[in-house]
């Protein structure tokens, strides 16, 4: 079969918490470790997909976050069948560009939570926040730590991450999803568009930073993304508006729409598919949302879904993620 490319557009051009054992969503499919489905969910391999949006971290990443091994032969097949498959993350664009450096022909990056999205090379759309309130953000996160608070802010703009913290656990820390960063002696003064502020908390971000910032809950998101991070964009920002904008470019609808995720910076691209996904190892307020559920992270589950749900081989992705083209 020729290959098929991609959907045209148009337009101008984190951590996971161990939870205990889950109850799948009411009404919904689960696919276990093995990929067989179970429950009343009905997947049969002639499921007409389109568009595949996951999330990298807690969701198609390890505990290890290391891509599986299969991801690749999976991404040609899909490519072929002209299937757009699109990385969702809190990261920035330039740390995903590396991770699919080579398999990235045609890919859609929703980079920093929905506010950069880019497909090869060139700026799809950006969110960009107000100066002043990414230096209003960096001066609360300095008044945190100066009451003792183990934090530290990421000022993300498009060309680079920033930030003032020079400690190598913080910056060990921000090399995992910014590999453009930049230490900088006042992160007030960024000559950048800055799109996202994000904060690293050592302790419980859920619990610590994301209370201290509700001030600024009344005008902008303020999204928990990991156990440790918390993300603050614009109101018009989060990873579902980046999906719903790409199914009106490519005329993909939610129906032939499939979405993982795993924490709660997901849940409203989970709302943009008729085909969402939790992962077994999801935050509980993520099952709750998602129609259905998928094995962990560590145990290949978006690549089992995916190959669950299209129909792949009998045993294409094996105990180890690898995709048999037999």
């Amino acid at each position: 079969m020729p290959s098929t490319p991609p959907p045209p557009l148009t337009g101008h051009a984190a951590a996971t918490v161990p939870q205990p054992a889950l109850e799948p969503p009411t009404g919904s499919g689960v696919i276990d470790a093995s990929g067989v489905i179970d429950g009343s969910g009905v997947i049969d391999g002639s499921t007409d997909i389109r568009l595949i949006v996951t999330d990298m971290d807690g969701t198609l990443l390890d505990d290890t976050k290391q891509i599986p091994e299969g991801l690749w032969s999976v991404l040609a097949e899909l490519r072929r069948r002209g299937v757009l498959f699109s990385p969702a993350s809190g990261r920035q664009y330039a740390t995903l560009a590396k991770e699919f450096a080579g398999a990235d022909e045609g890919m859609v990056f929703i980079a920093e939570n929905g506010a950069y999205v880019v497909r090869d090379g060139v700026e799809i759309s950006s969110d960009p926040m107000d100066p002043a309130v990414a230096r209003r953000l960096v001066r609360a996160v300095r008044d945190l730590v100066a009451g003792g608070a183990d934090v530290g802010a990421v000022v993300c703009g498009k060309r680079s991450a920033y930030v003032e913290r020079t400690d190598e656990a913080f910056l060990s820390e921000v090399r995992k999803y910014y590999v453009e960063h930049r230490t900088v002696a006042d992160a007030t003064e960024v000559d950048d568009d800055v799109i996202k502020v994000a904060l690293f908390d050592f302790g419980s971000a859920e619990r610590t930073t994301a209370p201290a910032l509700e001030p600024f809950a009344a005008t902008h998101k303020v999204v928990v993304s990991g156990e440790h991070w918390v993300d603050v964009m614009n109101r018009t920002t989060d990873k579902g508006a980046a999906v719903r904008r790409l199914q009106r470019e490519t005329g993909i609808t939610p129906a032939q729409t499939l979405v993982f995720g795993d924490y709660l910076n997901d849940l409203e691209m989970l709302d943009a598919a008729e085909w969402s996904f939790a992962m077994a190892n999801a935050h509980p307020e993520v099952v709750r949302r998602a129609r259905h559920l998928a094995p962990s992270n560590n145990d290949d589950g978006v690549l089992r879904t995916v190959a669950r749900l299209l129909g792949l081989p009998r045993g294409a992705v094996s105990g180890n993620g690898a995709v048999s083209r037999s």
